[in-house]
């Protein structure tokens, strides 16, 4: 560091001076046209004592990196100003000179406040006769404009830090003469090259390096360091990355090569040597945002603005969105994100090039339908992979038409979007997930104490005690839910052997007897979202107990949604909120406290181990008692090579195929559905979904031990069943007399089913067989071989005959 000079002045004379000549000089130096106004007269040394010295100053915009979790991949920066604070002694030494010399080359000698500059500027400007302006602003004074421009708080802050005003100039001056007190030259220095502005959308020495040079300021040569010095005079004209600019730009080098000799920085020769260097000027500009990810290989666009959603709704990092979202662009942030290399790689590989699926069968990018993965660590809630078949991008001038009717003429989502479709939001709900809903009436059933045995002697087609409109596909007999099933299977099935086959009417009889609004809480406390308008109205108590088909997932959920919430069961029922969060560090280093993972126990973990156990019977694996018997995707065990469990789903009309995947240390879940259309008229077919998310499960695990998955007890799998009585043809009230002496609790179903049986007595049991000690046990009324038999009173809620008048099928009805 040079040692500080004040010329003639001491500090107090300094003052005095300034506050002589600020009423007059100042105003004539920076503002000639009010100089005889009678403003000056206003701004005199009364004034100047009076104003404040403290300056309170923020810290600039600075760039925020996000990071893989590794630490070192960069995934994303995001910025408002292309600004990275650097210090002193990583400038090249000739950029500290190049920028003295250009601003201010009396920087050494003067207190804050250049006196011979202000008297120089007013001089000029009264010769020049309003012809020309000089100000009088040092480099000290310029940091403290702009200094004070960052650290506004209103519009209106920043409109009177860069007024023209007398007052503005005195302020400068008062804070300058304060700052110098404060700080030596080389601080204040280093404050300035990291604050001025450089055009080309570069803020500050490191970002204008990189930015012209790509290079660090510790390594710019002599004419490189004199471009940049001359660029901060005007930043907007001569930026040297156009046309029209460089002619500008090169001339103030010369300018600041001839200040450099005058000052005794460089000789003469230097400076024509470096006046004449070729200088290879890239103007390349810093990528901002999730538009504009690093890594393109690794398709993170999806991840990067999941991850900016997730912040905008964090308190911790301020009052409100748009507080949040400012600090993102300009907290110089270093932001470690849960993406995980391995697994975000293979799923967007897999998104648009799926293993074992024919050449023709592929999904590929730039599809209408599109393959949708969200992979998600049981335990932590950690988010390790979102990935797609579309390229994250707000440019839709190619996109192909919308394939939703009701958008005729619009453009659709692909290949370019910006829409979440994988993590959902508001206006996204998701998509049908079919029967890996399921999942969630067998964790209610194991709540309610039911095994994984439980038998059900299920029927090809069933005939609930739920309330449907009558011109629905899925009624029969009037307003009653009767699902079928896909393959035309009937007889006994348990859970393992239910869940492996996928029998809808072993689980509808299921949910009924545990209650549907108890399936629903399983699969909110799961973190099933219900953001659809209908869908929150059904999931809402009492409605609830009458949405029987919610079983076979015709709620809307998310990959992501779905992806964690069997991750919760791999996890022993620990449900943690999704977060693509490791860890966050501010501009100083300092680790933001409350973003560890969030988690709560919302699942028993015995009853957690149960309903993975009856998981691994879909997958092709095999449960801790060899229970399993049927597989709809029993390719995967041995695609993963490892313990796995996990679900298929396909809706109605086969309008989205899912498949969710999980395993100790990962969960993936995968939608191949049209975004544009959920309600698709094309058939969703299972192989692509189905290697996609085995794939990126099984590529995600890659260099991870094989974990086990814990058998469940005796009780949850075997449990204690006891035998109903047979009361098949005998009268109801007699039938409920005999099955509560046996220790079951009795229901009387207000569905009629056809049978040998007389009408009005008993036609079966729902469950047959036998069931929980103390479980419910339900009636089935037969209403014979002819017409229905009158109702059996006082078995339907709110309704004094039996049978309510569903004209208008308010709530709590599902019509």
């Amino acid at each position: 560091m040079r040692k500080r000079e004040h010329g003639l002045l001491p500090n107090a004379a300094s003052l005095l001076l300034c506050g002589l000549l600020a009423g007059l000089v100042v105003a004539a130096a920076a503002f000639p046209a009010v100089a005889m106004s009678g403003l000056a007269a206003k701004a005199g040394a009364d004034t100047f004592e009076n104003l404040p010295t403290d300056i309170d100053v923020l810290p600039s915009p600075q760039i925020s990196y996000v990071y893989a979790s590794d630490g070192k991949t960069l995934l994303a920066m995001m910025y408002d100003e292309n600004r990275r604070d650097v210090p002193l002694t990583d400038v090249a030494e000739v950029m500290r000179q190049a920028i003295v010399a250009a601003e201010d080359n009396r920087f050494y000698k003067h207190a804050g406040v250049d006196v011979k500059g202000v008297a120089r500027a007013f001089v000029a400007n009264q010769n020049a006769g309003g012809s020309t302006e000089q100000g009088a602003s040092t480099l000290t004074m310029q940091y403290v404009r702009q200094a004070i421009s960052y650290s506004a708080k209103t519009p209106q802050d920043v409109v009177d830090a860069t007024d023209k005003t007398p007052t503005r100039k005195l302020r400068e001056m008062k804070y300058a003469i304060d700052l110098e007190k404060k700080l030596n030259k080389d601080q204040i220095l280093e404050r300035y090259l990291n604050i001025a502005a450089y055009g080309h959308g570069s803020y500050g020495i490191f970002a204008a390096a990189h930015v012209y040079f790509e290079k660090d300021p510790k390594d710019l040569t002599l004419a490189e360091a004199a471009l940049i010095a001359g660029l901060v005079k005007a930043p907007g004209t001569s930026d040297p990355a156009t046309a029209e600019g460089l002619p500008r730009a090169l001339d103030r080098q010369k300018y600041v090569l001839n200040q450099m000799v005058s000052m005794g920085y460089i000789n003469q020769q230097q400076a024509e040597e470096a006046g004449k260097a070729e200088l290879k000027i890239v103007g390349k500009r810093t990528p901002e945002g999730c538009e504009s990810v690093q890594q393109p290989a690794l398709g993170a666009g999806f991840y990067c603005d999941y991850l900016r959603r997730w912040w905008l709704d964090q308190k911790t990092f301020g009052e409100d969105q748009y507080q949040r979202a400012n600090r993102l662009r300009a907290g110089g942030y270093t932001v470690i994100s849960a993406l995980d290399i391995n697994t975000q790689t293979a799923a967007a590989k897999y998104a648009v090039d799926q293993p074992n699926v024919g050449k023709n069968e592929k999904i590929r990018l730039g599809n209408q339908n599109a393959i949708m993965l969200a992979a998600v660590e049981p335990g932590t809630g950690r988010v390790t992979a979102i990935a797609t078949n579309r390229t994250f991008s707000n440019d839709n001038s190619k996109n192909q038409p919308n394939t939703n009717p009701d958008k005729k003429g619009q453009k659709g989502n692909y290949p370019n979007t910006t829409v979440p479709i994988i993590t959902g939001d508001k206006d996204i709900p998701g998509y049908q997930a079919g029967s890996t809903f399921k999942m969630f009436t067998a964790v209610a059933a194991l709540e309610s104490g039911l095994p994984l045995a439980t038998t059900i002697n299920t029927e090809k087609q069933f005939q609930s005690t739920f309330r449907i409109n009558p011109s629905s596909p899925a009624a029969c007999n009037g307003p009653w839910y009767c699902p079928k099933n896909a393959g035309g299977q009937s007889g006994p099935y348990n859970m393992w052997t239910a869940f492996g086959s996928s029998i809808n009417t072993y689980f509808v009889p299921l949910e009924q007897q545990v209650g549907a609004d108890k399936v629903v809480d399983v699969a909110k406390r799961l973190g099933i979202q219900f953001n659809a308008k209908e869908d929150a109205d059904y999931a809402s108590y009492p409605a609830s107990k009458q949405w029987g088909a919610f079983t076979l997932g015709v709620s809307a959920t998310t990959p992501l949604q779905l992806a964690n919430a069997y991750g919760t069961l791999a996890a022993d029922g620990l449900y943690c909120e999704p977060t693509p969060i490791l860890e966050v560090r501010d501009n100083s280093g300092k680790k933001v406290e409350g973003l560890d993972p969030k988690c709560k126990q919302v699942v028993d973990k015995e009853v957690a181990r149960a309903a993975v156990d009856m998981a691994r019977c879909p997958v092709g694996d095999q449960s801790a008692t060899g229970k399993c018997g049927g597989a709809t995707a029993g390719y995967a065990r041995k695609y993963v090579g490892r313990p796995v469990a996990g679900k298929s789903g396909t809706t109605d009309s086969e309008k989205s195929a899912t498949f969710v995947a999980m395993t100790k240390q990962l969960a993936v879940g995968g939608f191949l559905t049209d975004p544009d259309w959920p309600e698709t008229n094309k058939d969703m077919k299972h192989p692509q979904i189905n290697y996609a998310t085995l794939g990126t499960l099984k590529d995600g695990l890659t260099g991870k031990p094989v974990v086990q998955f814990t058998a469940p007890t005796k009780d949850r799998s075997m449990g204690k069943l006891v035998e109903i009585p047979s009361v098949k043809c005998a009268p109801v009230d007699q039938a409920r007399s005999r099955i509560t002496r046996a220790g079951f609790t009795v229901t009387v179903s207000s569905a009629q089913v056809a049978s040998t049986c007389p009408a009005g007595t008993v036609a079966r049991t729902e469950p047959g067989g036998a069931t929980v000690k103390g479980g419910q046990v339900s009636l089935v009324i037969s209403k014979g071989p002819g017409n229905p038999a009158p109702p059996y009173l006082g078995t339907v809620p709110g309704t004094g005959n039996g049978i309510r008048d569903d004209t208008n099928c308010p709530l709590p009805w599902v019509c």
